[in-house]
C-alpha cells in the first residue's frame, strides 16, 4: 500500500516496536470524532457531518455524508481523498514530522485517562499462542469491515483512526511518566470535546529524551489491542510496515456493557424463551436492567438468563458474550454473528435505549450482557486465547480525526 518494505525500517531487535510518527497531521480543531465503528445506527453519521462537515468521520465514512446521494462505500472513496485534501488545505490539520502525540482525557469527577499516539509494527501482531508477537489481537472481525478499511487507507494515503492499544507490562510506568510530560507540555495543541462531555488534549512532542523515555515505555511490554481489531488486521491486509496506535494504560481504561439488538425474530418470545430453556438455560423474572450475566427483553417483558456452561470447552468460550452467540443467536435464532439482522450495541448507549428501540417498534429483542473486568480481559489475552467477538466496549475509546500519519513516510 505504502510501497515501503521491511528493510527501510528496521528489526524489532535494534529498535522498540513503538516509533515516532514520520509525517503526522495535527488538528487545530473541529475534526475530532468518534469512531467509525461506535454508532447503533448509521443515521447518527449522517447527522453528526451535517452539524459538523469538518468530522474526520466524513472522510471515514463518506457514504454516509448527507450528500453521498446513495452511493456505495468504494463509489465514494474520491470524495473521502477530496475532503482530506481540503481539510489540510484550509488548515484544518497541521504537519510535523517525527513526533508522538502526548494524550489526556479529563471529565469532571474523573480521574485523567493518558494516552501516547505513535506508531506500532505490524509484524508484530500475534493471533495465537504459537504466532510470535508483542501486540496482542483478541477478538474474530467482520472481513468486510476490514477490506472497507484498507480501501480508505489506500484512498486518502492516511491513517485517521487509531487502534487502541493496552500496556500489560509497564503500564504503572507509562502511566505515570504520560502524566508528568502532559504537566510539563504547557497549553495543548488542540483540544476536542467529546459526546459525553469529556476532554480530549494533545500535545505533539518532538525527537529528545523524553519521547525516546515515551516509546520505550510504550513498547516495554505486550500491548493487548483494547479497540481497534479490524484497524489492526488492515494494516497487515494492506501490507503497511506499521498502524497508527494510542498506546494507553490499565488506570486509563474501563469496560462498559457490550450489548445486542435483534431487530428480526426467527420465532416468538415465548418459544425464544421455551428453546432456551430446553438448552438449559435458567430464566426467571428480571427486577432491573442491570445484569449479573444475561439479561433478554422482547415484548414488554425483562427475562434474567441464566445460560449454561459446556465442561468441554475452555473458559472464554463460556463466558456470557460467547454463550449468547451460541446459545442465544445461533442454536435457539439461527443467527450468524453477521447477520444484518444483529447490531452490536457498545456501552455509550444505556440499557433503556436499547429496549426503548424493542418498545418503539424498532427492534423485536434486546440482548444485555455484564461486562467483563479489565483484569479479566488481560488474563486471558496474555494467555493468547481469543475474546468472544464485540465484548469489550472500552471507555474512554481514542478519538479519531485528531492525529493523522501519512502513509509512504513510514
Amino acid at each position: 500500500m505504502c510501497g515501503v518494505t521491511r528493510s527501510l525500517i528496521g528489526s524489532v531487535s535494534d529498535m522498540t516496536i513503538v516509533h515516532p510518527i514520520a509525517r503526522a497531521w495535527i488538528t487545530t480543531g473541529g475534526t475530532g470524532a468518534q469512531n467509525y465503528d461506535e454508532f447503533a445506527d448509521d443515521s447518527e453519521i449522517t447527522a453528526i457531518i451535517a452539524d459538523n462537515p469538518r468530522s474526520a468521520l466524513a472522510i471515514e465514512m463518506p457514504h454516509k455524508a448527507p450528500d453521498a446521494a446513495g452511493r456505495s462505500f468504494l463509489a465514494s472513496l474520491p470524495a473521502a481523498a477530496q475532503r482530506l485534501a481540503d481539510a489540510k488545505d484550509d488548515g484544518s490539520y497541521t504537519p510535523a514530522d517525527q513526533v508522538v502525540v502526548l494524550y489526556r482525557i479529563t471529565a469532571p469527577g474523573q480521574e485523567p485517562a493518558y494516552g501516547l499516539w505513535a506508531m506500532v509494527d505490524t509484524d508484530q501482531i500475534s493471533t495465537s499462542a504459537d504466532e510470535p508477537g508483542l501486540v496482542i489481537r483478541n477478538e474474530d472481525v467482520f472481513i468486510e469491515k476490514v477490506r472497507e478499511r484498507v480501501a480508505l487507507a489506500e484512498a486518502v494515503g492516511h491513517l485517521l483512526s487509531p487502534v487502541l492499544l493496552l500496556q500489560t507490562g509497564r503500564g504503572a510506568d507509562l502511566h505515570a511518566a504520560l502524566a508528568a510530560a502532559c504537566d510539563a507540555a504547557g497549553a495543548p495543541a488542540a483540544t476536542d470535546l467529546d459526546q459525553a462531555g469529556r476532554t480530549h488534549a494533545i500535545w505533539p512532542l518532538g525527537p529528545g529524551e523524553t519521547q525516546d523515555r515515551l516509546t520505550e515505555l510504550a513498547g516495554g511490554g505486550e500491548l493487548v489491542v483494547a479497540d481497534g481489531n479490524h484497524r489492526s488486521l488492515a494494516a497487515q491486509t494492506g501490507g503497511l510496515p506499521r498502524f497508527l496506535a494510542v498506546i494507553t494504560t490499565p488506570a486509563s481504561v474501563a469496560i462498559q456493557p457490550y450489548n445486542r439488538l435483534v431487530s428480526e425474530l426467527t420465532s416468538s418470545p415465548a418459544e425464544l424463551l421455551d428453546a432456551l430453556r430446553a438448552a438449559g438455560a435458567t430464566i426467571s423474572p428480571a427486577t432491573g436492567l442491570d445484569p449479573d450475566s444475561v439479561i433478554v427483553y422482547a415484548a414488554g417483558a425483562a427475562h434474567a438468563v441464566a445460560l449454561p456452561h459446556d465442561a468441554g470447552v475452555n473458559r472464554v468460550d463460556n463466558l456470557d458474550h460467547a454463550l449468547v452467540e451460541r446459545i442465544i443467536l445461533r442454536d435457539a435464532l439461527g443467527l450468524e454473528p453477521g447477520d444484518k439482522r444483529i447490531t452490536y450495541v457498545g456501552g455509550d448507549y444505556p440499557a433503556s435505549w436499547l429496549t426503548g428501540e424493542v418498545d418503539a417498534g424498532r427492534a423485536e429483542l434486546a440482548i444485555l450482557v455484564a461486562p467483563v473486568t479489565v483484569d479479566d480481559f488481560v488474563a486471558v489475552n496474555l494467555a493468547r486465547a481469543k475474546m468472544p467477538r464485540k465484548s469489550t466496549w472500552f471507555t474512554p475509546k481514542a478519538r479519531g480525526g485528531l492525529v493523522l500519519a501519512e502513509l509512504g513516510t513510514h
